[in-house]
């Protein structure tokens, strides 16, 4: 076998793919007038539940934003009264729309899960099936490769 100076020629389509899938997602925000971040915010809240409320560990849990970066859109979204946090015992808080909140995710996070309803309605059953097996599978094994990775010490040699 040829030896690759960096990564297989199988993980360039996919990190391709990926990054691809990424900026399609950032497009549509950007289209719905939304930052990347706040669009996650909302379709994690609108997903979850009623559609009105979600903890907030479960926003940051499901974005995978950290959390800096949610509490600063999250900050933006209260300041233009979008959301707000709500205490819900101990260090727990939600994140709640406001009823301004809750008909901007109608215009937008609903419009984009019906594109991607509408992708996955156009796919055979199975097919749905294997492409979420197939993602998890690799997610969780991709978790554990790396789980004893550790940063290279470098070897300096001595005088």
């Amino acid at each position: 076998a040829e030896s690759m100076p960096h990564g297989s020629k199988a993980m360039r389509p996919f990190n391709h793919l990926f990054s691809e899938t990424t900026e399609a997602y950032h497009d549509a925000s950007v289209r719905l007038g939304l930052s990347y971040s706040m669009m996650q915010i909302l379709y994690t809240v609108y997903d979850y539940g009623d559609g009105r409320r979600c903890p907030l560990r479960e926003v940051c849990v499901q974005t995978g934003i950290s959390k800096q970066t949610i509490n600063s859109a999250l900050r933006r979204l209260e300041g233009e009264g979008i959301a707000r946090l709500e205490q819900t015992g101990g260090k727990r808080k939600d994140v709640c729309l406001t009823e301004a909140g809750l008909a901007l995710a109608r215009r937008t996070v609903a419009r984009i899960m019906a594109v991607e309803d509408g992708v996955f309605a156009s796919w055979r059953p199975e097919d749905v099936e294997t492409y979420l097996t197939l993602t998890e599978r690799y997610l969780t094994a991709f978790r554990e490769g790396i789980q004893n990775l550790e940063p290279e010490q470098e070897h300096q040699e001595e005088p």
